[in-house]
């Protein structure tokens, strides 16, 4: 006798209490910095960027940039939209109105990261978002589901969040080599990687020391993952234990990020859409009995979705499959043509894109595509005097050589982050960085909580000037000898000594 097709009830309850988290992590760490970085005090203030945008656009400026900030971007509204996801995902987690709590969430995250500007402008923003979405369609229906009376998980719905998986890591292979880069293609990309990589680990100084087979080695076997498993998610359901592998090989991916570098809560968040190729029968095996026997309590009693409820999410369907493919190809199509490559005319989609491109929930992905050779550094330095100079680090990115590179995810702290960017392109148009050093001079308490202790504490610097280094991961001798984990070079000043009148 055949098996019976598997069933997904006890996986989407993982799932969503998994999305669950990854929501509520989101909202903490964005409430911890919210104010420094876009409140009225903040380095980009919320409200003067929708008022430009009001000034801009018209009317027309709530369509292209939908936010709840446009009824309050104070700093207490602020502070709320983040409590209120806070919430929303702990009564998400608690299993409390499913489906109402992943728009809400969707609702406020889109809020948050159209107001955010650069600092939301993350590739796993706009995959938490994507993912909200699908999950919204994916979640049970009602106050207060229970797995022994909920409707069955929609096998449509499902299909997009598997679709949205294989996109997300099969673009995250293409990509690299589509791109043309060399580092990609010899595959000695990781050779650099652990080094140059936004925010580094100490575990990546320990992989950097391993010699160049090991990195090709690594690269070799991620482009397996990335490029050949994505493809057995589609498999039919009699070879589950194939996608059972893939699903395996694709978190354990996801597990060796997360150790090795601070990415944020994006490997939670991939680990929550692999996770969902698990079927119940595997589930059963490791969850407690409480709930597998709560899960198929009632049989097939489970309510079916009605006809209107299966034609709207059908309809939904078709045009979020259309949407993510076209995405998915013209990412490909971009890389192309960047590297020099021939490719195909998609210009006649743009208007496509560009309905639903405000909403920043149907996406292309590829994180890395092109490796990061070396790594500079923006050091902030400050004096009362002009005379004598002293840095002010912030608290996670690199700065003094001897301090180690310590785990932060999953929060991310986003200032951090975008002075990595900065870094790439020092003379590019960096433009937050002149208002960061303007709240710098004003000593504002919600920018200077973003960055480490202050050497400043009793009166804020008259000067400030931005130093350039190249930094590099000290050799294994080096590091015997000196205790530091960097070494750094001195490269120039990218400003002459500044004052706030300078500035603003």
């Amino acid at each position: 006798m055949p098996d019976p097709p598997p069933s997904y009830r006890l996986s989407r309850w993982v799932f969503l209490r998994l999305l669950g988290l990854t929501y509520s992590i989101a909202f903490v760490s964005l409430a911890t910095q919210v104010t420094g970085l876009i409140g009225s005090d903040g380095i980009l203030p919320a409200g003067a960027y929708l008022d430009r945008l009001r000034d801009t656009y018209g009317s027309e400026a709530y369509r292209l940039y939908p936010t709840l900030l446009w009824l309050s971007s104070s700093d207490l509204a602020l502070t709320i939209l983040c409590g209120f996801g806070v919430a929303a995902s702990v009564l998400l987690i608690s299993g409390v109105a499913p489906t109402l709590m992943l728009v809400l969430l969707w609702s406020c995250y889109l809020s948050v990261t159209v107001g955010g500007q650069a600092f939301m402008a993350f590739q796993w923003d706009t995959l938490l978002l994507e993912t909200g979405l699908l999950a919204c369609l994916y979640a049970p229906r009602g106050l207060r589901p229970t797995l022994a009376a909920e409707s069955a998980p929609s096998p449509v719905a499902r299909w997009l969040i598997w679709g949205l998986l294989f996109r997300l890591m099969f673009l995250s292979g293409i990509t690299k080599l589509a791109s043309g880069d060399p580092t990609w293609s010899d595959l000695t990309a990781l050779t650099y990687h652990y080094e140059t990589q936004p925010l580094p680990l100490w575990t990546g100084w320990h992989l950097h020391q391993l010699p160049v087979w090991f990195h090709q080695f690594s690269a070799a076997g991620m482009f397996v993952v990335e490029l050949i498993l994505p493809w057995l998610i589609f498999v039919p359901a009699r070879f589950r234990r194939t996608r059972l592998a893939a699903c395996a090989g694709l978190v354990f991916l996801q597990l060796l990020i997360g150790l090795t570098g601070n990415y944020g809560f994006f490997s939670l968040l991939s680990i929550a859409l692999c996770l969902t190729l698990i079927d119940d029968r595997t589930w059963a095996r490791v969850l407690p009995n409480r709930l597998v026997h709560r899960a198929f309590a009632s049989g097939n009693a489970h309510t079916p979705p009605g006809r209107w409820r299966q034609l709207l999410l059908t309809a939904a369907a078709i045009g979020l499959f259309v949407l993510g493919g076209l995405q998915f190809v013209r990412e490909i199509a971009t890389d192309l043509s960047r590297s020099g490559r021939p490719t195909v005319d998609l210009s006649w989609s743009d208007t496509i894109v560009d309905t639903v491109r405000p909403f920043r929930s149907v996406n292309g992905y590829g994180l890395f595509r092109v490796m990061t050779l070396e790594r500079p550094e923006i050091v902030i330095e400050g004096s009362l005097d002009g005379v004598e100079w002293t840095e002010w680090e912030l608290r996670w990115k690199p700065g003094a050589p001897e301090r180690t590179p310590r785990l932060v995810a999953p929060h991310q702290p986003r200032l951090d982050w975008q002075l990595w960017f900065a870094a790439l392109d020092p003379r590019g148009d960096s433009y937050w960085l002149s208002a960061l050093l303007v709240r710098l001079f004003e000593a504002k308490p919600a920018v200077t909580a973003l960055m480490d202790d202050s050497p400043f504490t009793t009166t804020p610097p008259r000067f400030l000037r931005l130093a350039y280094y190249n930094y590099r991961f000290t050799t294994t001798t080096e590091r015997t000898e000196t205790g530091a984990w960097w070494h750094r070079e001195f490269v120039s000043y990218l400003t002459d000594p500044v004052s706030l009148a300078d500035v603003r």
